[in-house]
């Protein structure tokens, strides 16, 4: 053998030996593996020199990030929209649900005077139950309401809850139940030509149908309400969202190079979900990854805790949006962006300013 030879030799089992602890190193960054035992590798490494004695480049770039980021749409509806965002870390999606919950202003109910309430619902627990209703507008027309100031048609909106209950000439009881549907927006100043001329476009409780207080026949609310612009740190009334929240990605293999029929059929079985398939030469793999829950029947077998494997992928997120009517979820998703860009702005400049 000539020295070349060697030399390439070595040359190729040098590298071979430097790429295994690189596959490593990638895998416990970008995974998170879970076992019959508990979830291990759960803490990522963000300081871009963790790795850096071990020939591992572990630092930020910005074409990579470009190059890896995605948005997948899986499920649009106009109350509720979940997709996968692919390439950031759990800080930065972390960020963008705590901003859908508590940072994101809306209209609410905040004001409510009470001119008669002959109701069995004390004041106090009638007031807060209308605060809580949702209301179908664009808080983006309004103004935040400063204390010291006036109502404005700029920064309020004025509702009205006239109602009585009593029998009707058949006997039949009318308004024995109060609902949203029945709260009636009384436009001040120019707010007619905010909305349009569409009776749809109005401002309106989101969902007509949310009882209020229960009446019997003699009994009257009489109510004027005024509606507010905030944001949900101040008051949970104020958030958008239902629910806004993430889990990531599940990523699973299976060994199955020696199944026998029996034994794949026993496997698709186990999983309450039915996330997997029988291919042929019994192959099973995970055909639906998004619907599994992570539950471990599949592993709990001793005949398949060393042929399955069950990991979570660090920086794919399946996000999901419930918007309660105010904004679509789509549209509140854009305005977290907004909201994360301007605290990064202000960021930047405290930095600029402390140089």
């Amino acid at each position: 053998m000539s020295k070349n030879t060697k030399k390439s030799s070595s040359s190729k089992k040098a590298a071979d030996n430097e790429k295994v602890p690189n596959e490593i190193l990638e895998n416990q960054r970008t995974r998170v593996s879970v076992g019959n035992a508990g979830v291990e590798n759960t803490r990522g490494v963000y300081y871009s020199g963790a790795y850096t004695s071990l020939g591992y480049d572990n630092s930020f770039s910005l074409e990579r990030f470009k190059k890896n980021f995605q948005i997948k749409v899986l499920q649009d509806k106009p109350d509720h929209l979940v997709f996968e965002m692919i390439g950031v870390d759990a800080p930065i999606a972390n960020a963008l649900r705590r901003i859908l919950i508590a940072e994101i202003p809306t209209m609410a109910i905040e004001k409510v005077f009470i001119i008669n309430n002959t109701s069995i619902l004390q004041d106090e627990v009638l007031a807060h139950r209308l605060g809580l209703i949702p209301i179908k507008v664009d808080p983006r027309k309004f103004n935040f309401k400063q204390a010291s100031k006036e109502y404005t048609a700029e920064d309020t909106l004025i509702f009205k809850l006239n109602v009585r209950c009593y029998k009707d000439e058949n006997g039949e009881t009318v308004n024995g139940t109060v609902t949203s549907g029945q709260l009636k927006w009384e436009p001040t100043e120019d707010q007619e030509s905010m909305f349009g001329e569409n009776p749809e476009d109005f401002p309106r409780p989101v969902h007509d149908d949310i009882p209020i207080v229960k009446l019997r026949p003699g009994q009257t609310v009489d109510i004027q309400l005024y509606c507010e612009k905030n944001i949900g740190r101040e008051h949970i009334k104020w958030s958008p969202v239902g629910t806004a929240s993430y889990r990531l990605m599940p990523d699973i293999t299976v060994d199955s190079s020696k199944f026998d029929k029996k034994q794949a059929e026993k496997l698709k079985a186990t999983c309450p979900k039915n996330v997997f398939d029988i291919e042929d030469s019994y192959q099973v793999i995970a055909a639906r990854p998004l619907d599994c829950t992570m539950c471990r029947e599949c592993i709990r077998d001793p005949e398949f805790e060393n042929v399955v494997k069950l990991e979570r992928i660090r920086d794919h997120f399946i996000y999901s949006i419930e918007s309660l009517g105010a904004l679509p979820p789509k549209v509140l998703f854009q305005e977290a962006i907004k909201i994360l860009i301007e605290k990064c702005d202000d960021i930047e400049n405290s930095l600029k300013e402390m140089m």
